[in-house]
């Protein structure tokens, strides 16, 4: 069993001993700590505290559901329940409901045994590390305190995807008439999650002439490894072809993240996603964009090409919100698929990824390949590596600093070494108790060289240690 407290919220497998995975005393105890953190910092006075809760579709979900919603009644504080809902739908939710917070109960891309809660400050945007640590010391010191029972919170159910949608197609650069008119047929893999409830409803809206859907049934019954990547897409990518599609979408289990699949059934690259979206929002006009330090050089030469300025920051949504709203850039996110566009509001959001993304498509009037083609040529390898436990990253990372002095090196997020022809980050994971290797190079096969070389470097430091 496993329990992570990190900056990307609480995370865990569920079942076990409390303290060793998210159990249902677990769940009380850093929801009572939230609720008691978000009511002390809130803005909003002179009316009841108010919270929106909403979930994604892992089996697990119902029950971590009923227990952070009757712990926030227990604290006096209203909850606004967005049932099955897609992340950046309760992000949107929280400051149109005037709330004081938000929890997403969804452990992302993790496979279906784990389960998280998601904190969102009174914005709609994740709390910060600074925060995340004061709820946790709150949640050690057991520093909460329940109401009586005429103070009990109530409950209320608000589904918000209309909502959400109604706001993605106000935007200026949604173009639905081009989209209508392009005759659009595509195929879509949502995983089993909510995703195949907010994006085929998203599509109808936007005039997409036909959608094929696989694995949409919201059961919660991963159809395979929830992560969007190509080794897992493989029925998606069959898909595509028998069908004629123009082209597959591929969302994680709690729509924050976008992959795509060009019409031939190869894929257009989850790095590419952001890469493809910038360009389109760029070409109106110059303007600064934040990916983070695992994300493709190829959104810094998009917008260097487009007059514009990039910064990369440290790995997680809330690093790369704050270096956007320092530079004021107009477009960014992560180059794991998640699209930022703070003209609609600042977290990770497919639903706009693909709005946006099908108005630079049919714009084009180009296939996908052709499209993806006009882009500077990288690839990138992903991997991870299991760490045994009292592994010391820290002592690991030092001695390969130290091995590759000669190449800049940046600190600020684990370790990236920066090549001639590629790079390399190392970081461990806020997320799961592994190592992340991600390699950039002009050519797949040296990217995944390039990763494999360091991967191995590491397993023999930790051998020998």
């Amino acid at each position: 069993m496993t329990l992570i407290k990190s900056i990307s919220g609480i995370r865990g497998t569920i079942g076990g001993r409390p303290g060793e995975g998210l159990t249902p005393l677990d769940i009380v105890k850093f929801t009572a700590a939230f609720g008691t953190w978000a009511m002390h910092h809130s803005r909003v006075t002179g009316q009841r505290p108010t919270m929106v809760v909403g979930r994604d579709a892992r089996v697990s979900g119902e029950l971590v559901d009923s227990i952070v919603c009757s712990t926030l009644n227990a604290l006096g504080i209203d909850v606004v329940n967005a049932g099955l809902a897609t992340t950046p739908t309760v992000e949107m939710a929280v400051p149109y409901c005037k709330a004081i917070a938000g929890i997403i109960l969804t452990a992302s891309h993790n496979p279906g045994q784990w389960n998280a809660l998601k904190l969102l400050n009174q914005d709609g945007e994740f709390i910060s590390g600074k925060e995340g640590e004061e709820v946790l010391v709150l949640a050690a010191q057991e520093m909460f305190e329940f109401v009586t029972a005429d103070k009990l919170g109530r409950s209320s159910r608000k589904d918000f995807l209309d909502y959400h949608i109604a706001k993605v197609l106000e935007l200026p650069q949604v173009d639905r008439g081009l989209i209508s008119h392009a005759g659009i047929t595509i195929v879509l893999d949502a995983v089993n999650s909510v995703g195949g409830i907010a994006i085929p409803a998203l599509l109808k809206a936007l005039g997409v002439k036909k959608v094929i859907c696989i694995n949409c049934v919201p059961d919660g019954i991963f159809a395979h490894n929830p992560e969007p990547l190509p080794e897992h897409l493989g029925t998606l990518s069959e898909e595509v072809v028998k069908n004629g599609a123009q082209l597959g979408v591929a969302v994680d289990p709690d729509v924050d993240r976008l992959a795509l699949v060009n019409e031939d059934g190869t894929f257009f690259g989850e790095e590419y996603t952001l890469v493809a979206v910038a360009d389109y929002i760029l070409s109106a006009g110059a303007g600064n964009t934040v990916s983070n330090l695992s994300s493709s050089r190829a959104l810094r030469i998009i917008t260097e090409n487009h007059g514009g300025s990039y910064l990369a920051t440290p790995v997680g949504e809330v690093h790369v919100v704050k270096g956007m709203k320092d530079t004021e850039a107009i477009i960014g996110g992560e180059g794991n698929g998640g699209i930022i566009f703070p003209a609609l509001h600042y977290g990770r959001d497919a639903l706009v990824g693909i709005a946006l993304f099908l108005s630079h498509y049919a714009k084009s009037k180009k296939t996908m390949t052709a499209l993806r083609a006009g882009y500077p040529v990288f690839a990138m390898a992903k991997k991870k590596i299991d760490l045994p436990a009292g592994t010391d990253v820290d002592r690991i990372f030092n001695a390969i600093r130290k091995a590759y002095s000669s190449y800049p090196v940046i600190t600020s997020d684990g370790l990236k070494i920066e090549f001639p022809g590629g790079w390399v980050h190392l970081r461990k994971s806020n997320t799961e108790p592994i190592i992340r290797v991600y390699s950039e190079a002009p050519s797949a096969l040296e990217a995944d060289e390039l990763g494999t070389r360091f991967t191995h470097e590491i397993l023999d430091f930790v051998k020998n240690c």
